[in-house]
């Protein structure tokens, strides 16, 4: 861990005190990792410097809409190795709100985004990208015994 040193006036960093208090940091280095962290992700994001992110995707639609829920389903399984999973939840009698959990190529999740979202009566929508690193190698896992070696699967891991 490196350490520095940061001068600010009185009033902004009051102001950071107040700000950090109500979210319940415990250090304004807990806070600032934090804030840097957010700044770095969203800047590799918007200059195309993240190949690969993991994100959610929630959107409310109207389940009365012809077909709507089919073609939403549909859209997922076309993208199966996108889609980690799919959370849905009924608001009303209309609405239902679903979140889908992704992973993959940033490119490629944007696109599945973007094309779920211009579906008619889909509303809503918020796509939230975290840049990640995804390293695919066989490793043990502690598992049951006699369960068998090793495993190959997909870690995801922030990038910051």
């Amino acid at each position: 861990m490196q350490r520095f040193t940061i001068s600010l006036e009185a009033p902004l960093a009051e102001a950071f005190d107040r700000l950090i208090r109500g979210k319940g940091y415990r250090s304004r280095s807990e806070a600032i990792r934090d804030l840097l962290r957010q700044h770095l992700g969203t800047h590799q994001l918007q200059h195309d410097e993240a190949p690969y992110c993991i994100a959610t995707l929630s959107y409310i639609y109207n389940h009365h809409q012809r077909e709507l829920a089919e073609r939403l389903t549909a859209l997922q399984h076309r993208h199966h190795d996108l889609t980690l999973s799919a959370m849905h939840a009924h608001l009303d009698h209309d609405n239902c709100i679903e979140a889908v959990f992704l992973r993959g190529p940033t490119k490629a999740v944007r696109e599945f985004a973007d094309a779920l979202l211009a579906e008619r009566g889909v509303r809503h929508g918020q796509l939230n990208l975290v840049p990640a690193e995804l390293v695919q190698e066989p490793h043990q896992h502690q598992s049951a015994p006699g369960s068998g070696g090793a495993l190959t699967h997909v870690h995801s891991t922030p990038k910051t």
